[in-house]
Formats: C-alpha cells, sequence, structure tokens
C-alpha cells in the first residue's frame, strides 16, 4: 500500500502546465485550495508554474512550505515554484568519486570567496584538483535565518540559501565540479531545525519529540505518534537534493542525535534511498553499520592536537599519550569500549571490521577551529606535522578550506539571527556549552555582528612552504598500499613510527630532535630537514618524515 504521505511531498511541476501540491499537515483544520485525502495529506492540482511564489495557507494564517525548494526572500518570505528539470546538465559521463580515492575539503560558502556564493567557488575547483582534492564538501546550505551563518541552524532543507545563489547557483556549481574531476558532498542537518522555523513547522504536525531533547532542543518526531509525515519530510528531502543536483554524497550532522527506535532506523532507511554516499558524523564511536559508507572519527583529530599542542581542557583532558595516535593509526576509534574521563563512563567500542577508508580524519575542520574562542587556526609550528599525519594516514582526509597554504584568518562563530530572542540565547548557549575551557573566559566575539563573519572570509595569503608540502604530502599519498599499518612509538622520548607496506612514517612529537628507529634507507618526503644515519631517522621538533 501506497499511503498519501509516501508520494511526493511540496510543489511538483505538471509535464501538461501546472503544479501538484502535497503537504503533510494533520494539525490543520484546512488548508486553502486543498483536499484532504486522509493520513494528514492535503493536496490538488493548482495553476503555477516554476518562478511563481506561494503560500500555503492553514486555518487563515500563511506558511512556507516545509518542502520548499527555493526560499528567495528569506525564512519569512513565500516559497518558490522550481522545476529541477530545467537546468541544462553538462556532466552525463560523471562516474563519481570511489571512496577509497576520496580527498575531502570541507568548505563554507560564505566565506570561502570574495563573493560569498556558489558562483565564487567555481574559479577555484581546478586548483583544488590540481592538489589532489577529489571532493568538496559544502557546510549545510539549507535555507537558514538571515544572510549569514554556519548552516547548521537552517530550516527549509531542500531550499539552498538565497543569499548563495538558491537552486541554480547549487547546480551551477555541483555542474561545474563534475566537469573538473570534483565531487561534491552536501553537509545535512536532520538531528533539528533552526529555531526560526519552529513555530512554522509546528503549525503543520508533530514535528518535535515530546520525549528526547537534544543540545539543540526538542528532537525531532522521528518515532512517536505522528511520525510517518516526519520521516518522510526528512527522507524525501535527502534523496531530493542528491537527485536534483547530482550530489555525490551527503555528510550528516551529529546523527548521534537522532533519536529512533523505529524498527527500521531513519538512517537504514536513508540508505535505501539516497543513490549516493553517506557519511555520519557521531561522537559513540559505534562501528554498528546504521547504512552509512563513512564516518567522522573525531578522536584521530584530538589524539594528534593535544600531542602537538598540549592542549588538555574540555573532551581534549582524555587525550595527550603517543600511545593513543599510536592506536588511532590502525582504526581512529581511540575510545574503542575504554574508560573516558571527561564522560564518566566506557565509550565506543572496536571497529577492526571497518575498512580504514571508511573513517574520515582530519586536523581542521569548522568544529575544531569554529568553535575556539576566537576561531583560530592550529598553531604554526605544529602545521607541518599535522598535515604529515593526516594525509600520509590510512583514512579518508578532510581538509578545512585554507589550511592547504596556511590560511591566517580565523574561522569564528556567526550568526544572523532575524528574532532578538533567538540571538540572545544564541550567545549565552555558546559561553555555556565551552564553558570548560579557559580561552572562553574572555570576552567572545558578537556572532551577531557582520565584523565577524567579514573577518572569516580567506584572505589567500599563502604560506609557500606549508602550500608546498600539501602538494608533495598529497601526491605521495597516492603511492601508499591500503593495507592495515603496523606502529611502534616509545612514550617517554614522544615518537612514533608507522610502517605501510615498504614506507615508514617518522614522527616526532618532542620539544626537541629524536633519533627514530627505521629499517628504509631511502628519505621519501620530510616537513623539516631531517637526515638519515645509522639504521635511524634524525628528526627536529614537531617533524616527520616518510622513508623507504
Amino acid at each position: 500500500m501506497i499511503y498519501p504521505f509516501e508520494r511526493p511531498l511540496g510543489a511538483t511541476p505538471r509535464p501538461g502546465g501546472g503544479v501538484e501540491l502535497r503537504v503533510w499537515a494533520p494539525r490543520a483544520d484546512s488548508v486553502d485550495h486543498l483536499q484532504a485525502v486522509g493520513y494528514g495529506i492535503w493536496e490538488g492540482a493548482l495553476d503555477l508554474s516554476p518562478g511563481d511564489d506561494y503560500w500555503l495557507v492553514l486555518d487563515g494564517r500563511r506558511h512556507p512550505d516545509p518542502m520548499s525548494r527555493h526560499q528567495p526572500k528569506g525564512l519569512r518570505g513565500p516559497s518558490r515554484v522550481v522545476d529541477p528539470s530545467a537546468f541544462g546538465w553538462t556532466d552525463q559521463g560523471w562516474a563519481g568519486v570511489p571512496l577509497e580515492d576520496l580527498v575531502l575539503y570541507e568548505l563554507h560558502v560564505g566565506t570561502f570567496s570574495e563573493e560569498g556564493t556558489f558562483e565564487g567557488v567555481i574559479p577555484h575547483l581546478r586548483s583544488l584538483r590540481e592538489l589532489g582534492v577529489t571532493a568538496i564538501e559544502l557546510m549545510p546550505v539549507s535555507e537558514f535565518p538571515g544572510v549569514r551563518g554556519w548552516g547548521y541552524d537552517g530550516v527549509y532543507l531542500q531550499a539552498p540559501h538565497h543569499a548563495y545563489g538558491g537552486p541554480e547557483g547549487l547546480r551551477r556549481l555541483v555542474d561545474a565540479a563534475h566537469a573538473e574531476g570534483i565531487g561534491v558532498v552536501l553537509d545535512l542537518v536532520l538531528n533539528h531545525i533552526g529555531a526560526s522555523g519552529v513555530r512554522s513547522f509546528k503549525a503543520f504536525g508533530p514535528y518535535f519529540s515530546e520525549r528526547y531533547e537534544t543540545d539543540w532542543g526538542k528532537a525531532i518526531n522521528y518515532d512517536d505518534a505522528g511520525c510517518d509525515g516526519v520521516r518522510e519530510w526528512a527522507l524525501q528531502s535527502a534523496a531530493n537534493l542528491v537527485r536534483e543536483y547530482h550530489l555525490d554524497g551527503l555528510r550528516l550532522d551529529a546523527v548521534h542525535a537522532i533519536i529512533d527506535t523505529s524498527p527500521r532506523h531513519l538512517l537504514v532507511e536513508l540508505a535505501s534511498r539516497v543513490n549516493a554516499l553517506v557519511i555520519h558524523e557521531t561522537h559513540r564511536n559505534d562501528p554498528r553499520d546504521l547504512g552509512q559508507d563513512a564516518q567522522w572519527a573525531d578522536d584521530f583529530h584530538h589524539a594528534l592536537r593535544v600531542l602537538l599542542t598540549g592542549e588538555q581542557e574540555g573532551y581534549y583532558r582524555d587525550f595527550g599519550e603517543v600511545g593513543q595516535l599510536a592506536k588511532a593509526f590502525h582504526r581512529p576509534f581511540v575510545f574503542d569500549g575504554v574508560w573516558s574521563e571527561v564522560r564518566r563512563r566506557r565509550v565506543g567500542a572496536p571497529a577492526d571490521e571497518l575498512a580504514p577508508e571508511r573513517f574520515v580524519v582530519c586536523s581542521q575542520n569548522h568544529d575544531q577551529v569554529g568553535n575556539r574562542a576566537f576561531g583560530d587556526r592550529m598553531p604554526a609550528e605544529a602545521r607541518p606535522l599535522a598535515a604529515f599525519c593526516t594525509l600520509v594516514s590510512p583514512f579518508t582526509p578532510l581538509l578545512f578550506m585554507g589550511e592547504e597554504y596556511g590560511e591566517e584568518a580565523p574561522f569564528q562563530f556567526f550568526t544572523d539571527h532575524i528574532e532578538k530572542r533567538i540571538a540572545r540565547a544564541t550567545v549565552e548557549g555558546r559561553r555555556k556549552e565551552f564553558a570548560a575551557f579557559a580561552a572562553f573566559a574572555e570576552e567572545l566575539p558578537d556572532p551577531q555582528a557582520a565584523e565577524t563573519f567579514e573577518r572569516s572570509k580567506l584572505t589567500r595569503r599563502e604560506d609557500p612552504a606549508i602550500a608546498a608540502l600539501y602538494r608533495d604530502l598529497l601526491r605521495v599519498r597516492r603511492e601508499l598500499p591500503g593495507d592495515d599499518p603496523e606502529t611502534a612509538f616509545d612514550e617517554s622520548a614522544r615518537w612514533l613510527r608507522v610502517r605501510r607496506g615498504p614506507f615508514e612514517l617518522a614522527m616526532n612529537f618532542a620539544r626537541e630532535p629524536r633519533r627514530v628507529p627505521v629499517a628504509g634507507d631511502e628519505l621519501v618526503l620530510a616537513t623539516h630537514e631531517s637526515t638519515l644515519e645509522d639504521g635511524a631517522l634524525v628528526l627536529p621538533r614537531l617533524a616527520g618524515a616518510l622513508v623507504r
């Protein structure tokens, strides 16, 4: 049986003209121009064309369509009819990027270029491909409040943000990326919606759970009474985005906050509907397969950063041993069933059965840079070894925009909330969330200030040595075998050696030179001037080298 809520939701242009409009609104007693057909669904054929704006009028009050494909005037404006088939795609020969070849590059559309648009990304695609990037990962672009923000408070999932260039702009970007041999992965948030959209969504139906809470408020209702329409809102949105924008994959934000006790978990169903790569972000270190292809592995970053910087505040308190990074080079779950002092319980489970490429690791990303008091990047002296560890690891590497040439501009937390109450709550919540970090005791940059956003734009001032190192590392990476590495380390001397086939990675995390025993006699690449002598590699402080 096909239930009414399983049919296409939203405004769908009809081949003969007009639009088929369908909305799930079980709480409405009437929806103008639409008829109730059961199970909370209202539908009808309307005399609308692509480019026309429309409202959904529930019991006399107008709202944008929860399945809107375009919000040209922002969150509070009308929805616009879009014909997904009207774009002239040129990527018919595009075959995608295999998981084992992925090198991800995370970028924020608004700060990546001076224009701050999808179009502004296009001129930089060729240099990224020449560097060795095989896919860009866009931070969320679903319509969010105002004209600037990180995107994690998006409301209309299928509506690419109007300030970035809307649906047409995103299609042009994806088409151009494929022409350059680069895939496109989109960060999608299904665990909550931005607070600015909550009231409108509540008018339609029980979108929010009365049983669960997340760090951002009530959880989305994926498993309680009335959940079927909510699930279709999420599943159809994800599938439509991939299909209509030719996306190569989705990165699903904070899936640990997607609470679903249904016999078939939302994420399993999503994987069956979405013909694309699915990457999960989760802090549970849970290897159980919920249908994803890969997942972010933060333990690798945390173990690496603490060794490089000595920072041990907040969640970094669980890290600081060379042996933890050695463990992470095998599989990046440092916490795989062992005790976490920060969480006061055992965390995670072993993940030996998962192939290394199914883990995404980094030395910088939007969270680990932007969730610092001033959005400062990795300290300059730590950057070469951080890049070395990440890019020659056996895992799928992710670069954060600008790190590949030593960008000095911060990436700060910025918003443009259209409601003063929400703006105040955002600032207060941020201070509370990061109170465990001493740096946050200082005055934070004002998230609502336009200058906070402007400070975060890339300057593109290049450190030639860092840029050359990244090029070399990504070139050498392609020569490394895919089998499991072997590790050895000296905790007191602070060195680590990782063997990958005929190659050895030697790393010195000490603040003075160290001799690292190696079997190879050919120095392939080094972050700093290093020498081979008497079966050992002599490394300067915070340095790494590859030998064969």
